[in-house]
């Protein structure tokens, strides 16, 4: 299954991001914040009045918050009980361990697409039921159904989704240096040598979590081989011994392999988990620890509740410089899948697929949704608004991360496969040769299982 990004989409998102607005935890207009409230429901849900859900994420700290008020409204409205429950970073393992256990969630929010897709072979996944097809079918494109789809039959609503490729900065740090938003790869690394001229270490890595690295790789990879290569490596029509593999690595190495542009050297970034790395920038904005981070749109939430810089101002944000002809627009996303066939669970999937749900926590921020029949007024600022404007737009032109579309043990897996790999690249970012075929020997496995 394949989904090509036109260049178009590309350019489309870039110039809505470079407004240097955020995708994430901005400051909420009344009329985002009073949607959840006021507006008519547009699905029917059945009486479960003494029925227990168990709902199964990895979502923490404002993002599980959030989804809690989606699932507040769920129980207001049928009667239903509903826990959720932390999976920590492996979902898969998680999940495949209570499925073992005899003892599985309702349904599980699934962030990697290869898991979903594991998980459905096995028989895991139960197929959504009549109604919550109908409403996927209402609210999404084909290709984020088709994202959730395997062998013709759809497990997986891709609630949530994620822009991932973005470049955050202290304001006042590029300032200071005289550095402005690059545009290329080049213009990158020559910044961040300036941003360190200036006094200040120029990038914050949060190395410790092995998927940010992944993300460092799809960016640079995206926009270098381009889109049909990118397909080939994602389901291993080629091997990472490949030559456009080679080139990526070294290019990442530009940075990677110059230890002062890393806040903390290599070292430092390998121990850095993923909010510390958001914190450099800005947890002391007159003296911070590093000047930029790159991630998602969802660094938003972690500013906001993690630092007092106030997004627009002394966070600003531009999308990842482009390596090749086009700037690279990397998403991701997380799908509600059913692992009990149940009323309750389908009629959760079915709430979940609505525009009600994402409506919900589209006001609250920190959220962008790929339902495209949600009003754009859900969303809480204009920024935010635009954003979610040129996702739907796409339609089925993206591109979705690629250690996602991989299976659990090369792609997602703590400590194993291209996260290890790309750690130990990480260390010592001059073994090129030997990171490829740590990556080709972990992928051969992986895609063998």
């Amino acid at each position: 299954m394949r989904h090509s990004r036109a260049p178009r989409t590309a350019l489309a998102l870039a110039s809505v991001i470079a407004l240097t607005l955020a995708a994430a935890g901005c400051a909420k207009e009344d009329e985002g914040s009073a949607w959840a409230a006021s507006h008519e429901p547009t699905v029917d849900l059945p009486d479960l009045h003494g029925k227990k859900l168990q709902v199964a994420a990895v979502w923490t700290g404002a993002e599980q918050e959030n989804f809690r008020k989606v699932l507040d409204e769920f129980e207001k409205r049928t009667g239903a009980t509903v826990e959720f429950v932390p999976t920590g970073d492996n979902v898969a393992t998680y999940i495949g361990s209570k499925i073992e256990g005899g003892a599985p969630p309702d349904v599980a929010m699934m962030p990697q697409v290869g898991v979903l897709r594991q998980f459905a072979e096995k028989g895991w996944l139960k197929p959504l039921g009549k109604e919550a097809l109908a409403e996927s079918e209402k609210n999404f494109s084909k290709g984020w159904r088709d994202l959730g789809s395997v062998d013709g039959k759809q497990y997986g609503i891709y609630y949530k989704a994620a822009n991932k490729s973005l470049i955050w900065y202290n304001a006042q740090a590029f300032a200071d240096a005289g550095v402005g938003e690059a545009e290329d790869w080049d213009a990158f690394v020559e910044d961040a040598q300036t941003l360190s001229d200036s006094g200040v270490d120029p990038v914050a890595i949060g190395g410790a979590d092995g998927w940010v690295l992944t993300d460092w790789f799809e960016n640079i990879y995206l926009s270098q081989a381009g889109p049909e290569k990118y397909d080939k490596l994602a389901s291993h029509d080629i091997e990472w011994t490949d030559p456009s593999v080679t080139k990526a690595l070294k290019t990442l190495a530009q940075l990677w392999g110059e230890s002062h542009l890393l806040a903390g050297g290599n070292k430092g970034a390998l121990q850095t988990a993923f909010p510390d790395s958001v914190s450099k920038p800005y947890g002391n904005l007159a003296s911070p620890q590093a000047a930029l981070v790159f991630e998602a749109d969802f660094v938003g939430v972690n500013i906001a509740t993690d630092t007092k810089a106030r997004i627009g101002e002394d966070a600003q944000v531009y999308p990842f410089p482009k390596v090749g002809a086009q700037p690279p627009v990397v998403t991701g996303g997380d799908a509600a899948a059913v692992l009990k066939d149940s009323k309750g669970a389908q009629a959760l999937a079915t709430f979940l697929a609505s525009k009600d749900a994402a409506g919900i926590w589209a006001a609250e921020g920190g959220f962008i949704s790929p339902n495209k029949e949600l009003d754009l007024s859900a969303y809480p600022n204009q920024p935010q608004r635009e954003i979610a404007k040129a996702l739907i737009g796409a339609g089925d032109d993206f591109r979705f991360d690629m250690s996602d579309q991989a299976p659990a043990s090369f792609g997602g897996t703590k400590g194993e496969g291209e996260w290890k790999a790309l750690q130990d690249f990480l260390a010592n970012p001059k073994d090129i040769k030997g990171t490829q075929r740590a990556l080709e020997k972990a992928a051969a496995k992986a895609y063998e299982e």
